[in-house]
């Protein structure tokens, strides 16, 4: 049985996964519906629960580019949909409601669903996100504001096979 977890990336770690067929995932950490998520919100069905995981990966794609070195495209988010054995992800309500640790913490091809990354138009107020994504969990209700524009915007969506061609093509 596998379990759908939605992993933050880079567009140079898609790169990877097309070159090499496989890539790590960065601190071994990815989003998902797990209990504690449905425990926390008290309406809504799964689709929209399992919604909020998308965006906290989201939200962390922002932080990877925090780390700058990002070549191609410095200010788009990525994430990745992917179905992994359930034997390998574990919920760790400890770091998030929606966080699951992944063992091992490689993406194999043949686990990828869709790939979900900003359009061009997005860039601006994604640069913005990651200039304030940290203040923003501090609490500061202006960098919350600015990372809600970028939440906002929805991310183009592409098929597992399209991989290659997204690649090569942006």
């Amino acid at each position: 049985m596998s379990v759908r977890v939605y992993l933050p990336a880079t567009f140079d770690m898609l790169g990877t996964l097309a070159k090499d067929g496989q890539m790590p995932v960065r601190s071994g950490v990815g989003f998902s519906l797990t209990p504690a998520l449905r425990e926390f919100f008290t309406s809504g069905d799964d689709e929209e629960i399992e919604y909020q995981a998308f965006l906290e990966a989201s939200r962390a794609s922002l932080r990877l580019l925090t780390a700058g070195g990002e070549e191609k495209f410095p200010h788009r988010r990525v994430v990745i949909s992917a179905d992994l054995p359930e034997t390998s992800v574990l919920a760790n309500a400890d770091k998030g409601e929606a966080v699951v640790d992944v063992f091992p913490a490689l993406l194999e091809t043949s686990q990828l669903v869709a790939i979900h990354v900003d359009d061009e138009g997005n860039e601006p107020a994604t640069a913005a996100a990651i200039e304030v994504v940290d203040a923003a969990d501090l609490g500061d209700e202006d960098a919350e504001i600015t990372l809600g524009d970028c939440e906002d915007n929805l991310m183009s969506w592409y098929d597992a096979k399209e991989l290659g061609v997204l690649v090569d093509l942006l």
